[in-house]
């Protein structure tokens, strides 16, 4: 399985992000779609943090500087870190209101730095402009999910609608770059699984317009609530890792404690503005080939409690739910206020479904209110359908079976279908349990010895 790891322990921001993903393989010419949109450009480079040699990217306002340039460009300068101490980590300020910032804006020769470039945008907003960009269908998707994280952060720190919360600084040109470039970066590499080691937040305090407040900002913190991965304080007292850093971790990255056997393909450094005394500042993007696992499937859970449900309600709204997008019903007997009977209801939905879904439940049982949990991501097999023949007195039956295999292909269960088996046992007489079993160790038996010929 092709596999992309990231190393956390110094953070992450957009831009370090983007650097690691061209650094690591990844092509950067799909990033002009953004380029087009926005009118900025993708200012590509080269530097060396503490001797590690790093690739750099920042976001600028496109515009005639004399050179004729008219897309991204590369810098094959060298910047060395013995030469500016001076500047910030990642690509935007640490919450979704103005900042005190160390420097204005910057400027790449003739070209302005975009940080903060373009209005002041709603998550709506950002989302019609993704959708304007005509990006590949999984691109936009990941990056609309990766504006809903931000959305969702910035709605619950400040207590507003998630449609007309404002994202200010995150929401401004170079952070549109930075996460749709991201997605447009991590498709062109073309992985299976994306996992990151415990990230690292920093230490210390940041200065908001609204006073200092304590690393990890108040937006940063609601992101890592949805993120498999872990999060850790340190190692030194500086704002490590940016809301836009941490959204897009928490959509991609799935969380490890440590990288896993890997074959490794190609490595990437991608490097932070801020340098440090004692350590490079940068973020290191491993690709490589690792052993299966189960597939990550990004979910929600729905719940609600009902006392005055009918059977027949309750019959029927597997089905009616299923229809409307939902992945899995259970429903389980509760008690309820006053000790009444009731019933817990809980359906597992992709996050794209849970506004149907959510006004079918409440609608088919009448629920006053329906709860949506964290979950965030489920992990499921690899199914697949297939028959086998059993030879039964000199006849043949066909059975259908169905397996589940990790992500690498490998089979971990068989199951044959019961209709299928019931349907064979009457007509030979055998036992309903000894088709099954003999459908099952058919199936297994086939797959060995195909698997043994690949070898």
């Amino acid at each position: 399985m092709r596999t992309l790891a990231f190393d956390g322990r110094t953070g992450a921001s957009g831009d370090m992000i983007l650097a690691a993903l061209v650094a690591a393989g990844a092509d950067s010419d799909v990033l002009a779609p953004v380029e087009d949109a926005l009118d900025v450009e993708y200012r590509i480079g080269e530097t060396t943090r503490k001797g590690i040699e790093a690739t750099t990217v920042d976001v600028l306002l496109a515009g005639d500087d004399g050179t004729g340039s008219d897309g991204h460009s590369h810098d094959h300068s060298h910047e060395h870190d013995e030469e500016d101490h001076t500047h910030e980590h990642g690509d935007e300020p640490a919450h979704d209101h103005s900042h005190t910032h160390n420097h204005s804006h910057t400027h790449d020769g003739d070209r302005e730095h975009a940080e903060g470039g373009g209005p002041n945008r709603t998550y709506a907003e950002c989302r019609e402009i993704v959708a304007g960009m005509d990006l590949p269908a999984s691109v936009e998707s990941d990056a609309t999910a990766i504006f809903r994280l931000l959305g969702e952060a910035e709605a619950r720190v400040h207590g507003t609608d998630l449609e007309e919360t404002h994202f200010h600084e995150v929401g401004a040109d170079d952070a549109i770059a930075d996460i749709v470039g991201a997605a447009l970066l991590l498709e062109d590499l073309d992985v299976d699984r994306v996992m990151t080691t415990p990230v690292a937040a920093g230490g210390g305090e940041v200065s908001m317009s609204h006073g200092i407040y304590p690393v990890p900002a108040p937006a940063v913190s609601y992101i890592v609530a949805a993120a498999s991965w872990s999060l850790t304080g340190g190692p030194i007292e500086t704002e490590l890792l940016t809301p836009t850093g941490a959204a897009i971790l928490a959509h991609v990255a799935d969380g490890v404690d440590s990288l896993p056997p890997l074959s490794v393909a190609s490595v990437g450094y991608g490097a932070g503005d801020k340098f440090f005394e004692d350590r490079p500042n940068v973020l290191k993007a491993t690709v490589g080939e690792a052993a299966g696992r189960l597939l990550g499937d990004d979910i929600r859970m729905l719940e609600t409690n009902v006392d005055d449900a009918t059977p027949e309600t309750l019959g029927a709204l597997q089905e009616r739910l299923a229809d409307a997008g939902a992945r899995d019903v259970t429903v389980l007997p509760a008690t309820m206020k006053k000790s009444r009977p009731g019933h817990l209801i809980k359906v597992v939905v992709k996050p794209e479904d849970v506004d149907a879904v959510a006004r079918l439940l409440a609608a088919e049982t009448g629920t006053l209110g329906v709860r949506e949990t964290a979950t965030r991501h489920r992990w499921i097999a690899d199914r697949s359908f297939g028959t086998v023949e059993l030879a039964v007195d000199g006849d043949t039956y066909e059975v259908a079976v169905k397996t589940a295999a990790d992500d690498a292909g490998e089979v971990y269960d068989v199951s044959a279908e019961y209709d299928d088996a019931l349907a064979v046992a009457e007509r030979t007489g055998l036992p309903v349990r000894d088709v099954l079993r003999r459908a099952e160790t058919a199936y297994r038996e086939r797959n060995h010895d195909r698997k043994s010929d690949r070898e």
